[in-house]
């Protein structure tokens, strides 16, 4: 036992001690490096393409390594692709024109008419597939496949390269599980599957690192109106700006939305491919559950537990909450890197 002089020294030494500790622990935790991923879009055709990329470009949790477009018309969906990403200061992101399908223009092409592709300061890869499986292969860590369109790229790289699905998580916009579109209370064949169901099944059935995917049950219901869309519509950032102007443009050759040309004064339309990017970041809000799915020739995503188990996003924990989250993600800085 120790002499009690000497335990009273070992008192004052050891609360000295520990009254320097408060201050160390205090201190913030290192951050956290942001996540590498590859964008897959069909964007062009619907709106929310648009919206995820820009949302995508200002989440600071993301680090956008590629671009690629996918099905359909894809050399136009890279003009698209490269005005935003000129607008936001980001021509240090590569695009990857994926397998061309049509020449279809889209009901977006006006605001990117006259754009010259081969002006664009930064990359143009001609083969989108091998762009994505180099990137991937390249990667020193697993990246996340942010996967918005149907993915006829997404089924020829992991054909060419099988080893990618290892070394991705894939966060993905896919599917009608127990609701439709609008809320519907029955699910129905939703169009990123629709439009390619055999690659839809290549995609679903791949051994993915990781895979949460949000259907139509909580993508179709996202919809920013009131207080929170006149922030994004009255914004002054010169990315917001464009958005609101491609959206304009997209509405006029839409012809639901053209018949009410208020529509794009007072709300957006369903921002579906916005939970996919949400998913890459985080799984806060919303409720999961866990089933294969059976792709149907008509493009249903029929629950099947003999197909590969994914995660799927079928409810929302809260709604209200995400919608401000995009608002302010989309409202706050872009991220620079």
């Amino acid at each position: 036992m120790a002499h009690p002089a000497l335990r009273a020294v070992i008192v004052l030494l050891s609360s000295a001690t520990l009254a320097a500790v408060p201050q160390a622990v205090a201190q913030p935790p290192a951050a956290r490096a942001p996540i590498p991923v590859i964008l897959d879009t069909d964007i062009g055709d619907d709106i929310d393409d648009t919206w995820a990329l820009i949302l995508a470009l200002k989440s600071p949790e993301l680090d956008v390594k590629l671009v690629v477009t996918d099905f359909g018309n894809t050399e136009q969906r890279a003009k698209l692709v490269a005005r935003v990403l000129e607008l936001a200061g980001r021509t240090d992101i590569p695009i990857g024109i994926g397998i061309k399908e049509n020449d279809d223009p889209g009901p977006q092409a006006d605001w990117v008419k006259g754009y010259d592709l081969a002006k664009y300061p930064g990359r143009v890869l001609k083969d989108g597939v091998q762009a994505l499986i180099d990137t991937v292969m390249a990667s020193p860590a697993p990246m996340t496949l942010i996967a918005i369109g149907p993915p006829p790229n997404l089924k020829a790289a992991l054909e060419r390269e099988p080893r990618i699905a290892g070394k991705l998580r894939l966060a993905g916009m896919y599917g009608s599980i127990h609701l439709g579109y609008d809320g519907k209370p029955k699910p129905e064949p939703e169009w990123n599957v629709k439009a390619n169901p055999a690659a839809a099944r290549a995609l679903l059935a791949a051994p993915w690192r990781d895979a949460i995917l949000t259907p139509l049950d909580t993508c179709g219901r996202v919809q920013l109106s009131g207080e929170r869309y006149a922030r994004v519509r009255g914004s002054s950032d010169p990315l917001l700006r464009g958005l609101v102007e491609a959206y304009g443009t997209w509405c006029r050759n839409r012809d639901w939305c053209a018949k009410d040309p208020a529509f794009v004064a007072v709300k957006s339309s369903t921002l579906f491919d916005c939970v996919a990017v949400y998913l890459a970041v985080s799984r806060d809000l919303v409720k999961t559950e866990t089933t294969g799915v059976r792709v149907t020739d008509e493009g249903m995503t029929v629950p099947d537990p003999a197909a590969r188990p994914l995660v799927w996003a079928t409810e929302w924990k809260s709604l209200d909450g995400f919608e401000e989250w995009l608002t302010a993600r989309l409202t706050g800085p872009t991220t620079p890197r």
